[in-house]
């Protein structure tokens, strides 16, 4: 997941910066960090990753695209937001 990927996923399935931090239990400034493209550990990206796809989110790269889609079933997470 690279910086574009992170900052489309979280807009995409009506998410705050503060809402996916705290699903992937890091600070909002770490997350910022990763969109705005510094590098940060491999582990913190994997877990902010893993939180956007309980969210809902499908992140892929082909080698001709890259990209995010939503599931059709969205998360409890995103769902609450919703109603």
């Amino acid at each position: 997941m690279n910086a574009m990927q992170c900052r489309m996923a979280r807009v995409a399935l009506g998410l705050t910066n503060r809402e996916v931090a705290a699903l992937a239990q890091v600070s909002t400034n770490t997350l910022a960090r990763l969109e705005i493209g510094e590098a940060l550990k491999d582990r913190t990206v994997k877990d902010i990753r893993r939180a956007l796809e309980d969210a809902g989110a499908i992140f892929y790269d082909d080698g001709a695209r890259i990209g995010v889609v939503l599931a059709k079933e969205l998360s409890a997470a995103t769902k609450a937001d919703d109603e």
